[in-house]
């Protein structure tokens, strides 16, 4: 096994430790700040590059080899990517830190030369495959919209940085958080999820036919969300958007019960059934949200419902389901790398004995406790209650990450 994920996967545990580290510090005082601002742009992409990102990244370099059951196009590629996107992004943050645009553009340029590595990367191993399938195409979906996400990222960048293209600015910038969550992550995880969930449920002979629907679905909501975004015209059309993400969201959280019908193995560990019931809530707040903004678009693009939106979506069912994937995918991929030639020989642990199950349960529900809190604050417009609910967070969430680092000493 190459050292690849690891590279990524480490990186992006520091990411997560370096991300609520900094919130501890504001007392998660940020999230009252406009996040239009440096500190805003700092702890956005430190949770959704630095973290999220990187490790899903890892994850990628690994488990779509056994998707493929074939190796990368090209591992040198994918250590020139790290390079890149690193040095890069840590270029980011600091120019973010210290208000400098220079710093800013040189170092986005380099992380997007990483992200296009990782791109080509991506569609070479895939085409050569020519395994086609629901979690292929997914995959290959949400490289194109990382790439199209660090492409907008860009323009914003120069548009910025030179005046140019009077009114655009705003349309990028929504394509741009559009693309980046809902296409990168969307498509990530729910492609990987029909490959994760049966393997860890040991399921078979169940239905792929929704795996089909919800590709088509999710890809229609992020494209007509694009559109909406970059026309400028929202009235109706970011609604119907929100509408189909919602069917889509439907579909995917009913056929992750049909995959756990057809299961051989009663309990997948604690991460695997988080990230189902993670799902099933943000199921529930999607069309909640698709309820209430039915009486007017411009209750969609309030900044309060944009900020509990947005932490529901990425705080809450993205973390929450990598945090989960981690808990099993670490200690296999760390496991099979040290041990895997010596299986059955006296002294090898077994690979259910490298991280406790009974730590990610309570780690689990801890942080589950501490993002409600902080969600009623964010919801309620109280700053004590999200002081309360965001410092619980940092906290368990440094404790649960550091139980999984230390799955590498074993």
């Amino acid at each position: 096994m190459s050292r690849l994920p690891f590279l990524f996967i480490i990186t992006g545990i520091f990411g997560f430790v370096m991300y609520h580290a900094f919130s501890l510090l504001s007392l998660t005082g940020w999230l009252g700040d406009e996040l239009r601002g440096p500190e805003g742009w700092f702890h956005a992409h430190l949770f959704v590059l630095g973290w999220a990102t990187m490790l899903a990244m890892g994850a990628i370099y690994q488990l779509i080899h056994v998707i493929l059951q074939s190796n990368i196009y090209s591992l040198l590629l994918g250590y020139c990517h790290y390079f890149f996107f690193t040095i890069g992004l840590t270029g980011m943050l600091y120019g973010f830190i210290c208000g400098d645009v220079h710093w800013i553009a040189g170092s986005a340029t380099l992380a997007l030369i990483g992200i296009l590595l990782f791109g080509w990367n991506m569609a070479v191993t895939l085409f050569r495959a020519s395994q086609w399938n629901p979690v292929t195409v997914s995959a290959a979906c949400s490289c194109l919209y990382l790439v199209l996400t660090g492409l907008s990222g860009m323009l914003m960048g120069l548009n910025f940085a030179f005046g140019q293209w009077n009114g655009l600015h705003e349309r990028l910038f929504g394509a741009h958080i559009w693309m980046g969550t809902l296409g990168w992550f969307g498509m990530l995880i729910t492609g990987f999820s029909y490959k994760m969930l049966p393997m860890f449920y040991l399921s078979h002979d169940y239905s792929i036919r929704l795996q089909k629907i919800v590709l088509v679905l999710w890809n229609a909501a992020i494209i007509t969300g694009v559109i909406a975004f970059l026309t400028g015209i929202k009235d109706g059309l970011l609604w119907f958007a929100l509408l189909l993400l919602s069917a889509a969201i439907i579909c995917y959280v009913y056929h992750l019960e049909q995959i756990q019908e057809k299961r051989h193995k009663k309990n997948p560990g604690p991460g695997i059934r988080w990230s189902v019931y993670v799902s099933r809530a943000f199921a529930v707040y999607v069309v909640a949200l698709l309820i209430y903004s039915a009486q007017g678009t411009d209750l969609l693009l309030h900044p309060r419902v944009v900020l509990l939106s947005g932490w529901v979506y990425l705080g809450g069912w993205v973390s929450l389901t990598i945090l989960g994937y981690a808990s099993k995918i670490v200690p296999f991929l760390w496991w099979t790398h040290k041990y895997g030639k010596q299986a059955g020989r006296p002294g090898v642990p077994l690979m259910a004995g490298m991280l406790s199950e009974r730590y990610v349960q309570w780690g689990l529900i801890a942080m589950v406790g501490g993002s409600l809190l902080l969600v009623s604050g964010i919801l309620i417009n109280l700053a004590e209650v999200m002081m309360v609910g965001g410092t619980i967070l940092s906290l368990i969430s440094i404790a649960y990450i550091a139980n999984i680092a230390l799955v590498f000493k074993r």
